[in-house]
């Protein structure tokens, strides 16, 4: 198996239109493709900010590879993701104005269960 976890800083004045994001157009496109959601969970940060996380299951790094191209090769997805940004100001704008810190880790098991 092969786990990631995907970390965001949010600015709090911005984190129910990012959940809408998740929730309406890359959830759903992430499970079509394969990816297996454990669960994604958010918690007061420092100064007006939020952490939001997820952590995301595949069969294997090969899995995960394949599964990504096949989302950003995803005409439609792509146009919902980029008509979603325009929405709120365009990427740029919302990546330097609302986002603080974004991460996209591989996760290590620490657990030899069997």
């Amino acid at each position: 198996m092969f786990y990631r976890r995907k970390f965001y800083i949010v600015k709090e004045v911005f984190v129910e239109n990012f959940n809408r994001l998740f929730n309406e157009i890359n959830l759903p496109n992430q499970l079509k493709n394969g990816s297996r959601l454990v669960g994604r969970w958010m918690l007061d940060a420092k100064e007006n900010n939020v952490e939001v996380f997820a952590i995301w299951e595949y069969d294997s790094y090969e899995d995960y590879v394949r599964i990504e191209s096949n989302i950003r090769c995803d005409q439609e997805h792509v146009a919902r993701v980029k008509n979603w940004y325009d929405e709120h100001g365009g990427k740029e704008y919302v990546q330097q104005t609302f986002f603080v810190e974004v991460k996209n880790e591989a996760l290590s098991c620490t657990v030899n269960i069997g």
